[in-house]
């Protein structure tokens, strides 16, 4: 009879450097989303036949349970590179797909999306696209799987259209661009524009959400028109406006994040008045109304936030603007004791001092954020069970691991979001307050 060995326990994991289920896709699914975004854009995938059929279940199904159009998914025009063209290239074959994707599918802008086989043995999609700039509005994305994650790859879709579709305007005084809100990434993304939008008309500014415009192409036309730039995010889309302000003198501004609730969007909105010299009165009266309505409809709710959720020490998952949003808004208006966030975006190293700031500083609360930068679900799952939470916003990767292991109550707010469906609901601004305290209270509230 033979000997048996012992299995030998290994110290380390054998793939210590892999993620599971990341928090986003790669940068050609960031420009492929942000195309998808810009109505009357048609994407034009050069790259295997499984760029775009992940894009489903990865990101419009993670977004909030969200479709993609008619040009998007299946419908996608795509040249499927297989391994013959990775040994005598694809351009041709992209070529030909330009020129019968223009002439046949009806759209206002085409963008041209590279993989990543095209990228490893060289093709350049400016040159097969060239020709056709004379017959319809294209444009091309040299990208790959590797050169970022989508958060970078809507960057790359905006600097793409400014190099190859902008020229300068006459500027327009009180016209704003809204930049740093991710279609898709940000599940909140179409609420969130169309919030601060009619905010700022109601104070005189127009402001250009570039994305869900029903004009897509002239929104993005327009784009140097506009008298500032205001980035909703501590990172994402600053490179963005900084490109926009070297090539056309627009100045920027950068927001960490979407206002929520009425102290940080009075704060806005007094902030943009005097940037942009506003009539001072005229911003006074629309604060005094909407401040007064969304107090007066809070009371409605104090009597089950207070007896049932008091003080929670809560958990914020999310990416950085959904997180510091979040985070100022509980601790400062709710009463919330922000224990512990996790920043799931992966900024750059260059940003991260001013997020922790952002995330620490300027709190009402006595308890001030233990803040970290992870990606990999497992991971934030044991930092979470260090801490006694009663509230998880994160998202629908933490939702068991909420109600199972921390008897805690979780509500999905970022991405993936594969437990709620999202149209336009938004907890940006005044009346975002209340909804985000509607999803948290049917959490504890609800049926007796």
């Amino acid at each position: 009879m033979g000997i048996v060995t012992p299995l030998k326990t290994k110290d380390k994991p054998s793939y210590p450097e892999g993620v599971d289920a990341p928090r986003f896709s790669c940068a050609p699914g960031g420009v492929y989303m942000a195309t998808l975004a810009t109505f009357g854009a048609v994407p034009i995938l050069h790259s295997g036949a499984g760029c775009g059929m992940f894009r489903n279940s990865g990101q419009n199904l993670a977004g909030g349970l969200k479709g993609a159009g008619p040009n998007g998914n299946i419908s996608t025009p795509c040249s499927c590179m297989a391994e013959d063209h990775a040994l005598s290239g694809g351009e041709e074959k992209l070529r030909g797909l330009v020129g019968t994707t223009t002439g046949q599918v009806c759209g206002d802008l085409y963008t041209v999306i590279s993989g990543c086989v095209p990228a490893l043995i060289g093709d350049d999609a400016g040159v097969a696209v060239r020709e056709f700039r004379g017959t319809a509005q294209v444009i091309h994305v040299n990208t790959s799987g590797f050169a970022g994650n989508s958060y970078m790859g809507y960057e790359q879709y905006l600097e793409a259209v400014i190099d190859q579709l902008l020229a300068p305007q006459p500027v327009v005084r009180k016209r704003v661009n809204l930049l740093g809100i991710v279609p898709y990434q940000h599940v909140f993304w179409k609420g969130n524009l169309q919030v601060i939008k009619d905010l700022l008309g109601q104070i005189g500014v127009q402001a250009n959400m570039i994305f869900t415009e029903n004009e897509g192409l002239e929104a993005l036309k327009s784009i140097p028109s506009a008298e500032l730039n205001l980035v909703f995010s501590a990172w994402s889309g600053v490179s963005t406006a900084r490109k926009l302000e070297e090539k056309f003198g627009t100045h920027h501004v950068v927001i960490p994040s979407v206002p929520i609730g009425p102290k940080d969007t009075s704060t806005f909105l007094r902030f943009l008045a005097r940037r942009l010299q506003l009539r001072r009165t005229r911003v006074e009266k629309v604060i005094a109304a909407e401040e007064h309505r969304a107090y007066r409809f809070t009371e409605n709710m104090a009597d089950i936030a207070m007896m049932a959720l008091p003080h929670a020490y809560t958990a914020i998952v999310a990416d950085t603007g959904t997180a510091i949003g979040l985070t100022r808004y509980g601790s400062n208006e709710l009463g919330w004791l922000p224990e512990v966030v996790v920043i799931t975006d992966d900024p750059p190293e260059e940003f991260r001092a001013d997020i922790i700031r952002h995330l620490t500083e300027g709190l009402e609360s006595a308890v001030k954020p233990e803040v970290h930068f992870e990606i990999d679900p497992h991971k934030i799952r044991l930092l979470l069970r260090k801490h006694t939470l009663q509230l998880v916003l994160a998202s629908s990767l933490e939702k068991h691991i909420a109600t199972d292991e921390l008897n805690a109550m979780q509500v999905s707010v970022a991405f993936p979001a594969y437990d709620r469906l999202i149209a336009d609901r938004s907890y940006a601004g005044y009346r975002g307050g209340l909804a985000l305290m509607e999803d948290v209270a049917y959490k504890y509230g609800g049926p007796l």
